[in-house]
């Protein structure tokens, strides 16, 4: 919805100093930040829930004990895609991070966890890093999960503890008076004065129109685009990439940004694992796969788990090492593959096949949302996933194979292939552990189909270290700014707990910034 200047001019008005749009880990951070400096806040999220994906993280904040070493690993993980300024503050920032959980950590009471955690690929400076993690908060328990604002969050996650940090700052500023909550009002668009310059937004609250006017700067906080589906379509090599946990993020900051010029970068790289699609098809999520432990080439690790399955390609071949070191991270890519001689994506979708023995090894997928509405249950024995169609069964690999739509000898080649692989302890083809592998004998078979899953996006607008978003011609857009999974500053691959120490040093960045800026007067002012 665009506003006419008549629109505008009729529209109810609010004067505020600094608007932060998304209220998320990153925008509850800027508006913390902002509203510590003395400016008035308005901290506006379209959805009726806070939170974002942030609540539903893991909950560990990378930091680090040595900056430069960081900033290293942040030019590897970032692949030469990422300006070194713009490294450099998020590194010397996840050195101070520790001590500014602290910080907050002083209003509810908070337990902050420090440890050591070597980085998920073996770049220089990998070494240096670690987590920093809330691990309680004084009254909060699961019983969260339905007395307060976090019940849309299910199950309940560590990134609940870390948030619950946060809204308690936010809440506290509240009561001063400095920030002021809207929930359920979506921002339309970025606003300017005639002389072009971000003045405010557009926000659809309570049933109408507001504008509202920013004496400082506008802050954009708002999310990826994992849940729009004509992004990606026109950014991923391949789809569909399935949301996995959140309706909320569809590119709104994106398009805000673009429509006052705002440069883009990193709009293909995304991060997440491969997945289930629940047999519902009005189901919004994908179903991810168990979750298996990470593991670091070149490091000294424990044993990993047995994974119960393979995966085969629409060939009924196997392709890749179903357990790479960082799964949740580059298990997405291997779908982008086009077979030039079939004309097709032969790994879109490819098929998780397990036997009776995985069936009894553990639950084959899992569900995490923030959204009041969906949610699913994972069966403990993956029974009820076969009743509902969600896994398909053959007691034979033929049969399976017919369920799945795959050639049945390709299917029985392949697994008599991986069966003598696991005979000899060694994955010859893909170098799969050889802990890890499991063979599989025990009929009945089972089989999904898998997809990408997108978990948080990386792409948006571009910024530089002072978090100010910048045009196509690298030119700062005057008092807006952006902090978090917008514009993320991964562009190659991702570093575990990276989005989130982009929402606590981005944030915090931001909503310094933004109070910083020369005030000027309002409508109700003049």
């Amino acid at each position: 919805m665009e506003l006419s200047s008549n629109d505008v001019v009729k529209a109810n008005q609010k004067p505020v100093d600094v608007v932060v749009v998304g209220y998320g880990a990153a925008g509850a951070v800027a508006a913390i930040e902002a509203a510590r400096s003395g400016v008035k806040v308005l901290l506006v999220e379209k959805m009726p829930d806070p939170g974002g994906i942030s609540a539903l993280s893991a909950g560990g904040l990378r930091i680090c004990f040595d900056s430069q070493e960081a900033f290293l690993y942040l030019q590897h993980t970032c692949g030469g895609r990422t300006p070194d300024d713009v490294l450099h503050a998020l590194a010397q920032g996840m050195l101070e991070m520790p001590d500014y959980m602290q910080e907050l950590a002083r209003m509810d009471g908070a337990q902050v966890k420090v440890t050591r955690a070597v980085g998920n690929y073996p770049f220089p400076g990998c070494d240096a890093l670690g987590y920093a993690e809330v691990e309680s908060v004084p009254g909060f328990s699961e019983l969260a999960e339905v007395e307060n604002q976090y019940l849309a969050v299910r199950p309940l996650r560590p990134g609940c503890h870390l948030f619950k940090m946060l809204a308690d700052n936010v809440d506290a500023l509240a009561e001063q008076g400095q920030i002021e909550v809207w929930l359920d009002s979506p921002v339309q668009r970025l606003e300017r004065d005639s002389e072009g310059v971000i003045c405010g937004v557009s926000v659809m609250h309570e049933g109408q129109i507001w504008h509202v006017q920013s004496g400082r700067a506008v802050i954009l906080t708002c999310g990826g685009f994992e849940a729009a589906d004509d992004m990606k379509a026109q950014y991923f090599v391949s789809t569909p990439a399935l949301a996995g946990s959140f309706r909320g993020n569809t590119g709104d900051g994106i398009r805000m940004a673009q429509t006052v010029g705002a440069g883009l970068w990193h709009m293909w790289h995304y991060h997440g694992p491969y997945g289930m699609r629940h047999s519902d098809p009005d189901f919004p999520y994908g179903l991810y796969t168990k979750m298996l432990p990470m593991w670091t080439p070149e490091r000294v690790t424990k044993p990993l788990p047995q994974m119960a399955w393979i995966v085969v390609d629409q060939n009924a071949r196997r392709y890749v090492d179903e357990y790479p070191p960082y799964m949740s991270d580059t298990g997405v890519r291997q779908f982008d593959y086009f077979d030039p001689q079939q004309g097709l994506h032969t790994r879109m979708p490819s098929f998780i096949i397990f036997d009776e023995v995985g069936r009894k090894l553990y639950p084959m997928g899992r569900c995490m949302t923030n959204d009041r509405d969906f949610h699913y249950e994972w069966s403990h024995d993956n029974l009820k996933e076969v009743e509902n169609g969600i896994l398909k069964k053959g007691e034979t690999l033929a049969e399976l194979a017919s369920a799945l739509g795959l050639d049945a000898q390709a299917l029985q080649k392949t697994v008599e292939q991986w069966n003598l692989a696991c005979a000899a302890g060694s994955d010859g083809d893909f170098g799969r552990r050889a802990e890890t592998m499991l063979a599989l004998l025990v009929p009945p078979f089972y089989g999904a189909e898998l997809f990408p899953i997108v978990i948080n996006t990386q792409g948006g607008p571009v910024h530089n270290a002072h978090q100010q978003v910048l045009d196509a011609y690298g030119q700062v857009i005057p008092r807006l700014f952006v902090a978090g999974e917008l514009g993320s500053v991964f562009g190659h691959v991702y570093m575990a707990g990276g989005n989130l120490a982009e929402c606590f040093v981005g944030g915090r960045t931001a909503g310094r910034e933004a109070a910083r800026m020369p005030a000027r007067p309002l409508a109700s002012q003049k």
